[in-house]
């Protein structure tokens, strides 16, 4: 008997996945301004452009690679290219009481924010034919491969027992390690190497990107419920807790460290928090979120050290200490918070008794962590080697918004 679409349901969905589609160009904001001024347009056209490529990509073949039939446990097949056979109607292996249409929408844009998140780590110097074609092979390669592990009817992460409520592994664990290899790969901006000023341009943007991204990450985790219920209820309160809890850590960290509550700070800090929540948002408790919170302020804020100062990488705008390792933060807490009386449909944590858990999770962070990362370096090899990864010195120095684009953010 089919199954009944609810509209409740339905109508929470939909409004998540425009909540996330608001997300990307949110990013390109908090990214914009913290580039030279001379690149603000170029910045906030890496996310733009991403929205509509992947838009599309993932209708013809994105999603049928990420969520149809199961083919071994790694990838889906193309029965679904060009959403053929994805309908009005559910699909009960992912939700019964909403379209099949509506949980590939909201999925979709998942998909998009993804290779977003690794612009900026290559912020002012990637060539921008050179992002299209990374864009559709990393999305292709990377990001439908191991979705299709993590959230799959048949993936074989998700058969093992890795937990993942809304992308902790699958989102923020790709984009991140991709990122420090992708930043290392195209090496330091000029100005970096020369010593120049790299401060941001203008943090009012920043701040704006941040908070909208703090709105639309409820869409991200609360509509990961896929029902209008309590489990979306519960996924938005400890969403909010871990990402004020985040913001307040980094900005003592500041504090603390260089006698002033950064502003930058809380708004890293808010994100960082969001990004350690992510998998762990239909499993935890807000006491938790507290926790994970605190965590990921701590870590991430001391994450930039670690990329900059000893692994020397120009990660330009530190995607992976606030993506990367809040993920895997994020990924391994939830081995040891969760609660199965949060989630029936989840397992216990370390804390609540099951020490297994946290090793499942800890498998899940090193498989994804690695395949990102080779396929990452291998991709842009490839790029290198054909079209170019990077502008010239000339174009780098004068700024790619007029280089690239041949138009400006602000006047002259």
């Amino acid at each position: 008997m089919p199954s009944e679409i609810n509209a409740g349901d339905t109508a929470w969905v939909l409004m998540s996945a425009a909540l996330v589609m608001l997300m990307t160009p949110a990013l390109g904001f908090f990214y914009a301004g913290l580039v030279r001024r001379e690149n603000v347009l170029t910045t906030i056209m890496h996310s733009f452009t991403i929205l509509a490529i992947i838009s599309v990509q993932w209708v013809l073949w994105g999603y049928t690679l990420s969520f149809g039939p199961d083919q071994g446990g790694f990838i889906g097949n193309l029965d679904w290219f060009g959403l053929d056979g994805v309908g009005q109607t559910a699909n009960p292996d992912y939700s019964a009481t909403i379209p099949h249409l509506a949980f590939m929408m909201f999925q979709g844009m998942f998909a998009i924010i993804t290779p977003a998140l690794i612009t900026g780590a290559f912020a002012e110097r990637f060539r921008f034919k050179a992002l299209v074609i990374f864009t559709v092979a990393w999305s292709t390669l990377v990001y439908a491969p191991v979705a299709h592990w993590v959230w799959a009817v048949g993936g074989w992460l998700r058969d093992f027992g890795a937990l993942d409520f809304a992308g902790g592994t699958v989102v923020h664990i790709t984009s991140g390690v991709s990122a420090l290899v992708a930043a290392a790969v195209l090496g330091k901006r000029h100005v970096v190497r020369r010593g120049e000023e790299t401060e941001p341009h203008n943090l009012t943007y920043t701040v704006l990107g941040a908070g909208v991204l703090w709105f639309g990450w409820f869409g991200f985790n609360a509509g990961s419920a896929l029902a209008a219920n309590g489990l979306a209820a519960n996924a938005l309160v400890v969403t909010n807790t871990a990402a004020a809890m985040g913001a307040l850590t980094w900005t003592m960290v500041s504090w603390l460290r260089g006698g002033n509550p950064s502003v930058l700070g809380a708004a890293a800090g808010a994100v960082a928090g969001l990004v350690a929540i992510t998998p762990a948002s239909g499993y935890v408790s807000a006491g938790s979120a507290v926790l994970i919170g605190a965590g990921a302020g701590l870590f991430c804020s001391y994450g930039i050290d670690l990329v900059k100062k000893v692994l020397g990488v120009d990660d330009a705008l530190d995607v992976f200490a606030v993506h990367g390792i809040g993920g895997i933060w994020g990924a391994l807490a939830t081995g040891l918070f969760a609660d199965v009386r949060i989630n029936e449909f989840g397992d216990d944590g370390l804390f609540y008794g099951n020490p297994a858990q946290l090793w499942e999770q800890a498998v899940a962070v090193g498989v994804v962590a690695a395949f990102a990362g080779v396929v990452t370096f291998v991709i842009l090899k490839a790029i290198e080697y054909t079209v170019g990864l990077r502008v010239s010195e000339r174009e780098e120095s004068l700024g790619l918004d007029s280089t690239t684009h041949g138009e400006y953010g602000y006047q002259l």
